[in-house]
This record gives C-alpha cells, sequence and structure tokens, in this order.
C-alpha cells in the first residue's frame, strides 16, 4: 500500500517538516542522532538533518525511502535511510539522542513493544517527539487510519512510555495542512518526552 501511495513524483505529504516538529526541533541535542519512525518520504528527516543533525530515516516503504534520498540531495544534505518492517527491526539500546515519531500508527500490541524500545533506545537526556492521530480523528475525516486500533490516546501513551519524563502531553485539536495526504481540523496527540537516567525504571 505504502509503495503504491509513495508513487509517482509527488510527495504525498508534501516536503516540508510537520509543524509540531519544527516547533520542538530545538529540544534535539545539538549535532545528535536522530531516529525517525515510519518516515515514509522523508521531509521530516530532511528538515532535521538540514539542523545539522545525523538522521536515520526508517520505513517499509523502498519507494518512500528512494524519495527521501532524492529529497535530501535536491537540498544538498545527506541521510540515512533503513528498510525495514517495526514488526520485526528492533531499536538498539541506549543508541539515540532522539527519536522522532511522526503518524507512525501501530496496532496496539506492536505500539506497546515499539515504545518500551523507544524508551530504552534514548540515551540519557534524549527526547522523543511524537504526534498521532487520537480515536477523536475519527468524526474529522482529514487524514490518519480508519481503523480505532491504530489511534493512541495521550492516557495510554503515558503508559507506554513509562520511564520517560513526559515534560510536553496534549490531545488537542488543531489544522494540518501536509501535502495531499493530510489537511483539515484534525484530533491529535503531541508529545515530548525526555530519557533523564541511564536505566529506566518500567
Amino acid at each position: 500500500m505504502w509503495d503504491e501511495r509513495y508513487g509517482g513524483d509527488e510527495y504525498f505529504y508534501g516536503t516540508e517538516p510537520n509543524d509540531f516538529l519544527k516547533q520542538q526541533a530545538a529540544r534535539i541535542p545539538a549535532h545528535g542522532r536522530v531516529l525517525c519512525l515510519g518516515e515514509g518520504e522523508g521531509r521530516n528527516a530532511v528538515f532535521l538533518a538540514g539542523n545539522g543533525l545525523d538522521v536515520t530515516a526508517l520505513d517499509q516503504s523502498a519507494v518512500g525511502l528512494a524519495k527521501a534520498q532524492r529529497l535530501a540531495a535536491a537540498r544538498g544534505l545527506s541521510i540515512r535511510t533503513e528498510l525495514a518492517d517495526l514488526a520485526s527491526w528492533h531499536i538498539q539500546p541506549g543508541r539515540w539522542d532522539a527519536i522522532v515519531s511522526i503518524w507512525c500508527h501501530l496496532e496496539t500490541g506492536l505500539r506497546a513493544r515499539v515504545h518500551a524500545e523507544v524508551v530504552a533506545g534514548l540515551a540519557p537526556g534524549g527526547v522523543l517527539l511524537l504526534e498521532a492521530y487520537t480515536p477523536a480523528q475519527l468524526e474529522f475525516r482529514t487524514g490518519g487510519p480508519k481503523s480505532l486500533d491504530l489511534l493512541p490516546t495521550l492516557e495510554g501513551l503515558r503508559a507506554e512510555l513509562r520511564g520517560l519524563v513526559v515534560e510536553l502531553g496534549q490531545e488537542i485539536i488543531r489544522d494540518v495542512h501536509e501535502g495531499k495526504g493530510h489537511g483539515g481540523r484534525s484530533a491529535v496527540v503531541q508529545v515530548r518526552a525526555l530519557r533523564t537516567c541511564a536505566s529506566p525504571s518500567r
């Protein structure tokens, strides 16, 4: 499905970074190593690379990642891309100064496992930046999954991210305009969470 969605020259979600990521990017440690989950065509990874960060973009679509590399090259930037499915790919513990999850919607069981690995995968001082649609998005129909199982709540995310300090956590209604894929009033959850110690309590 994703290869088909990303086919053609047009960038389905545009080439500009997500608004929440753009607002929060300064919280990422300078020159840090960043892992972008479900990065698709690379707009967020390329933006972060432009901020001087060492970025790895992970996605299950080879077509999307090829476009991510083209976008980076067009802007004179370099990113790493890795073709992988989060159902079988594992986040290396203590490696990342930031992990970015923008619209990376996973079914409940997988999301809980991945978020446990996110907690362990952040280095001390590392930050998670996450935006996702919530169950209320089903009323708006302006983008995102149609399955309730793929739509997290802030309460659920707090439980899954136990071991991180949630500095910012909110469910809000905002306008999202990203290419032709997202357009209009949307129900989202936004999280900025910090790893403050070497061995978080689970």
